[in-house]
């Protein structure tokens, strides 16, 4: 039982490590993930909401100083409690989202290994078994160091998480691990596989004879049955998705100008998925780098999922004379993770991205 037990203390601890890095790699985008399950329509707890990326950076930071204290077989009693309410919260959380079908992805490792629902809540109950072994087992635990040594690798770890969130959140994540990456044709993530479509089942019920008789096929339907009561229809194989499928962009009037914009050379494109949410510092960036992209030949567009009534509104307190357009939020938010943000696009092909921070230095 020791070896078992020393082989899930570093296993948990890696794990833990891992998962946090990642998600600390995009605190932004996990803070996404956590209004998503605030929100009405998961949980129900709407206020806190404004409060979701203090919140992610907290649990995820505290995810990394957990997996390394485990490691090194630190404060075992409070490591262990730590670790085991942890896994208890997120493994409700995932079977909640499984079996209510609520999230889609849980977010545990990003967007570096997307999980679905289930998968991540079979992943929970795994850690959660191997964690109740190690904290039933403490004893069995391996210390690496003294105590004071331990203390000083913990605080530097902490040290460590907290200044790698302030550079992500300031620029932007170290690595991008999303559709929209540097170098990604949009035009080609974009394209379907029409030899991978959905596959349905459909079930058909008619009345025979004062009785209900249920015929299921792949869609067409079953004739000579008599008369039909209803039908059914149900998912029984997900066809191909492109990594690339929710991005559109339309004017006021619902008119698409998706392809226009993906074929032209040089066009800068300024996302704000909430204009009402976007950094008033960074707004008021944008003219001079609007003015600087337009002299080195670029058309410059904003993108956003705001009302054109909010568009407007900032149009004229900022002074913008760049038409924008709207898109679907959540596109919006995996583009780029900054609020104003900025993204260069040679005919479809995304030739760099840049936090509001960093546009005086974004080459064009």
């Amino acid at each position: 039982m020791k070896i078992i037990a020393r082989i899930f203390q570093i296993f948990v601890g890696i794990l833990f490590i891992f998962s946090g890095l990642v998600k600390l790699n995009d605190p932004l985008g996990f803070s996404y993930k956590l209004d998503e399950y605030f929100s009405a329509a998961v949980l129900g707890l709407e206020f806190l909401q404004p409060l979701a990326l203090p919140i992610a950076i907290f649990v995820v930071i505290f995810e990394v100083v957990l997996g390394v204290m485990l490691l090194l077989g630190f404060q075992k009693k409070f490591t262990a409690w730590s670790l085991l309410l942890m896994i208890v919260f997120f493994t409700f959380l995932t079977f909640y989202s499984a079996y209510f079908n609520k999230v889609t992805d849980c977010g545990c490792f990003g967007d570096a290994i997307p999980l679905t629902p289930w998968e991540s809540f079979t992943k929970d109950v795994i850690l959660l078994i191997m964690i109740i072994v190690l904290f039933v087992k403490q004893d069995y635990w391996y210390s690496a160091f003294a105590k004071a040594k331990s203390s000083i690798i913990t605080l530097l770890a902490t040290i460590g998480c907290f200044a790698l969130a302030y550079y992500v959140l300031m620029h932007l994540p170290v690595l991008d691990f999303r559709a929209y990456k540097v170098g990604t044709n949009m035009v080609e993530a974009m394209k379907e596989d029409p030899t991978r479509p959905d596959v349905y089942e459909y079930k058909w019920y008619f009345n025979v004879d004062g009785a209900e008789k249920v015929v299921t096929t792949n869609g067409d339907y079953p004739s000579g049955y008599g008369e039909l009561v209803r039908y059914e229809t149900e998912l029984v194989e997900k066809g191909y998705e492109p990594p690339i499928h929710d991005f559109k962009i339309e004017d006021e009037n619902g008119e698409d100008f998706t392809s226009d914009f993906l074929t032209k050379p040089k066009v800068a494109m300024i996302i704000t998925y909430n204009l009402n949410k976007a950094e008033v510092e960074g707004l008021n960036k944008l003219n001079k780098f609007i003015d600087r992209a337009e002299t080195a030949g670029y058309e410059v567009i904003g993108l956003t999922a705001s009302s054109m009534d909010d568009v407007k509104t900032v149009m004229n307190k900022h002074k913008f004379s760049t038409t924008f357009y709207t898109a679907d939020e959540t596109a919006l938010k995996t583009i780029v993770r900054s609020v104003p943000g900025v993204i260069l696009v040679d005919r479809g092909i995304i030739t760099a991205k840049s936090h509001w921070n960093d546009l005086e230095s974004l080459e064009l």
